[in-house]
Formats: C-alpha cells, structure tokens, sequence
C-alpha cells in the first residue's frame, strides 16, 4: 500500500519515474478509467518544477505530455464507444464510482463539445469525459479537433508555469510542497462547487 501511495506523490514520482513515469500517469488519467486518482495538475507543476533544476528536460517533458495526453483521452473516447450504455451499470468497486459519471455528464450539459477541452482542467471529469464522449457517439473527428486544442493548452501550460516559478523565484524550492497543495486544492474547486450545488 505504501508503494501504491508514492504514486500519488507528484514530487517522489518524477524524481524515481522521471519522464517515463510522468507520461504514464497522464495517459494514464486521460485514458483509463481507474487513473482519476492520479495527481494530474499537481504532477505537471512539479516535472516543470524540476526541469527548471535541470532534472528534466523541459522541451521532451511537454511534447511526451500533450501526446500522452491525447492518445489517452482517445483510448477513453473508443472505450467508450465501445462499451457504451453498458458503463453505467457496473457495480461500484476501488478503481470504478459510478457518481463520476453522473459528475461528468453534468458537466458536459452545461458546457457541451468544449467539456473535451475544460475537462482537463478539473480531476476526475479529466478522466471520464472522454470516455462519456465515446458513449455519446460524439463524431471522433470533432472529439479529437478538442481532444488535441485540450491536450496542447494542460500539456504545455502547468509544466510551463511550474518552470517559470522554479526559474524566477528565489528559493522556490521551499515552497513546492505548499504551492502543490494549492494547486491540488484549486483543481478541486469546480467539483466542491458541483457537490454544493446539487447539495442544495
């Protein structure tokens, strides 16, 4: 269990995985079904972090991530056309809630074709939206147009920002940790702003 939780920690999985390691858990996330508890955001920060320490190589982390990035969601899009209605009766299991389903077609009600794109923005809608377009039949040439304008805006903008703060802050190190957990909290507030609403 312990080895299970390193892979929940954006900072011990890039610096033992390296770039590997971080392209899997965006492919991961974007693609399969159980991957909604990976770090996503908080991981793409931190390997921009670390490359402005010289521990990656930025150019390579950024294309590996928005090819990652695309490929996965396109393996949730053709999961989903595959196996279509029958998703949304299997039984609740540790890699498989049946609410994030609901939490996504929600989602895609409100903001329609460009979920694809807001989608990877906001944990867990970042894994099931591509396989809810896939049930729903969205024409795949549509669904990979803002498959790719998805995966190019998260895989170049997080990594990029985690660059910048490591390159013009003095001393940034000592506070990744905290700003990691501000952003995991950020990526949380459209889901705290779902449960509020349907709360009411």
């Amino acid at each position: 269990m312990n080895n299970f939780a390193h892979w929940l920690d954006p900072l011990w999985l890039v610096q033992t995985a390296g770039l590997i390691g971080v392209w899997f858990v965006v492919f991961a996330e974007s693609g399969l079904f159980f991957g909604f508890f990976f770090p996503g955001d908080s991981l793409l920060f931190t390997a921009g972090f670390l490359a402005s320490q010289g521990y990656l190589d930025l150019g390579l982390l950024i294309i590996g991530v928005v090819v990652a990035a695309c490929v996965g969601d396109s393996v949730g899009y053709w999961f989903g056309a595959k196996v279509g209605p029958k998703i949304f009766s299997r039984a609740d299991s540790l890699f498989f809630r049946r609410e994030y389903l609901e939490r996504t077609r929600v989602f895609y009600a409100r903001h329609g074709k460009p979920t694809i794109v807001l989608a990877r923005f906001v944990p867990i809608v970042r894994t099931f939206a591509p396989i809810l377009a896939g049930v729903g039949r969205m024409e795949y040439r549509v669904f990979l147009t803002y498959n790719l304008v998805g995966g190019a805006i998260w895989g170049v903008s997080l990594p990029l920002l985690g660059y910048l703060v490591g390159a013009i802050v003095p001393g940034a190190d000592r506070y990744l940790l905290a700003i990691v957990a501000v952003i995991i909290l950020l990526s949380f507030i459209p889901a705290l702003r779902h449960l509020r609403y349907n709360g009411k």
